[in-house]
């Protein structure tokens, strides 16, 4: 009995058989090397090889051109047979049609993302692919391998190390604004730095962001009263909104918060650094036509956009209170 990987090694060359059907269909090693688009001495080569493998003339020379000889005959049907499924092997890929597509995308994000990313990402998905359902999971340390499992499509955000084999590309640079109460009685148009030392903050203890700001506080010695911490973005604007408290974070939900909230938003006297955010992908899905669809929703929506006022023209405007 043959082994099945001593077996693999007699297979033969698709080129090999393309050769023979030439051959086969024209009679002429000059036309067979047109149709492949091959010289005639590179021709000449694959015959010999193809009559060592099946250990047959295959074609013998005549006044009438290259004829067939009878294995060449009982083979021709089959070795057909072969380029075709090779073709249909080759084919083979299932496009993603995104208004018939019925399928779930899971999406690792932060809470900021929650306010600033996802609403635009659904209402285009909801637009555009009906059938779409998106579930927004927590990044993480497992986002890594969520993405490269399958269980996650995409991270949104800032990963500062990931392991080889995720792919990345950068959407839009973040930098750093405080929140204030709009009628906060010390802090009118700016703040300075002596503003930020002597008022209260209250801190959100997730994220990028808040390891970013810590370091920030440890290099220059800086030890402000911070008065609350946070788990996360709920319940920020209503704590900003009805105390005298300082929120210190990235520009796009500074933004985002303020517009929506009625919040005053100040540049940040204290030299943060800044970061870019991305979106993050495993090399397994790369050529996913559905995960490149997702990839190319985002960068369509997000790209390279100055989160500077980014979502000043785009939000909806608040209802003014009767006064």
């Amino acid at each position: 009995m043959t082994h099945p990987d001593r077996a693999d090694t007699n297979l033969l060359d698709p080129r090999l058989l393309r050769l023979f059907d030439a051959l086969f269909t024209t009679g002429s090693v000059t036309k067979a090397a047109e149709k492949l688009g091959q010289s005639q001495p590179t021709i000449s080569i694959w015959l010999a090889r193809l009559r060592r493998e099946l250990d047959d003339p295959l074609f013998i020379r005549s006044a009438e051109g290259m004829l067939p000889t009878p294995r060449a005959e009982a083979l021709i049907g089959t070795a057909r047979q072969a380029l075709e499924m090779l073709r249909r092997l080759s084919e083979l890929r299932t496009d993603f049609d995104p208004t018939t597509a019925k399928r779930r995308f899971a999406i690792c994000m932060t809470d900021a993302s929650h306010v600033t990313l996802l609403p635009s990402i659904l209402a285009h998905v909801r637009r555009v692919a009906p059938g779409v359902r998106i579930e927004a999971t927590q990044i993480g340390p497992d986002t890594p391998r969520m993405l490269q499992s399958g269980e996650a499509d995409l991270a949104l955000g800032y990963i500062s190390d990931l392991d080889a084999g995720h792919f990345q590309q950068a959407l839009f640079p973040q930098d750093w604004v405080c929140l204030a109460n709009a009628k906060h009685a010390r802090i009118r148009d700016r703040m300075t730095i002596r503003d930020f030392r002597r008022e209260a903050h209250v801190f959100i203890r997730s994220g990028t962001g808040h390891q970013l700001l810590g370091s920030a506080l440890q290099e220059q010695q800086i030890v402000l009263e911070v008065a609350l911490e946070l788990p996360g973005f709920l319940g920020l604007p209503a704590i900003v909104g009805t105390t005298d408290l300082i929120a210190t974070l990235p520009r796009h939900i500074g933004e985002t918060l303020a517009h929506y909230y009625g919040l005053r938003v100040l540049d940040c006297p204290l030299a943060i650094a800044g970061f870019t955010v991305k979106q993050y992908w495993h090399a397994r899905f790369h050529h996913d036509p559905a995960s490149q669809w997702l990839r190319g929703l985002c960068a369509e929506l997000f790209q390279q956009q100055d989160v500077r006022g980014l979502h000043r023209s785009a939000l909806p405007k608040r209802r003014r209170r009767n006064t």
